[in-house]
């Protein structure tokens, strides 16, 4: 019930200056690590994670915990540091089952932002993230997007899982001058396959 009410609401997606924002997903309960060739499911415990890295596309960041603004839209990193990304912290942390959402700016403030090069990645493309249990979550990208904001796929970015998965969203597409925003989102879809400590 909660789910279809909250997917009820995310139809739309909130702009905030040049970056993006996109509607919460309640958090997903934990489940301990298990290793997925026994056929259970790769899951890790709640940890706030601290940094993210995509070798492929040279995407290095702290993570900042990001809310939710006044409208009840989640926040993004501020546009006037748009290298820095940060996970909405009212869903899942990185590593525990269901949708872990990072967000960060295509560009802001002049600058190339930390996700500029975010709609390169493709399947069996990896991100890390490292957590503050000294954990480092191994994600591998399953399929990339590029959707107009107008049709965002709430269900599918938000929905519960029953994996550990992790979604990167950022702008893209042109930029409508008027309105100060892209008209697109690039959304990255990955899943969990391994964790290492330290």
């Amino acid at each position: 019930m909660i789910r279809r009410t909250l997917v009820a609401a995310v139809c739309a997606v909130a702009v905030v200056a040049a970056g993006c924002a996109a509607e919460p997903a309640p958090s997903a309960p934990s489940a301990p690590s298990s290793a997925a060739s026994s056929g259970r499911v790769l899951a890790l415990p709640k940890s706030t994670p601290v940094s993210l890295d995509i070798p492929k596309i040279g995407a290095h960041s702290s993570l900042v915990p990001l809310g939710l603004n006044a409208d009840k839209t989640v926040q993004v990193p501020p546009v006037r540091t748009p290298l820095q990304a940060g996970w909405y912290e009212y869903g899942p942390t990185p590593g525990e089952i269901g949708p872990a959402v990072v967000l960060g700016h295509v560009d802001g403030n002049k600058q190339k932002g930390i996700f500029y090069r975010l709609k390169e990645l493709r399947p069996g493309d990896d991100v890390t993230i490292s957590r503050q249990d000294g954990r480092t979550a191994h994600f591998v990208v399953t399929k990339t997007d590029q959707v107009s904001k107008d049709v965002f796929p709430s269900d599918a970015v938000y929905g519960d899982t029953d994996d550990a998965e992790l979604r990167l969203i950022t702008c893209g597409g042109a930029f409508d001058r008027s309105a100060r925003s892209y008209v697109d989102n690039i959304l990255v879809y990955a899943k969990l396959i391994a964790d290492r400590i330290g």
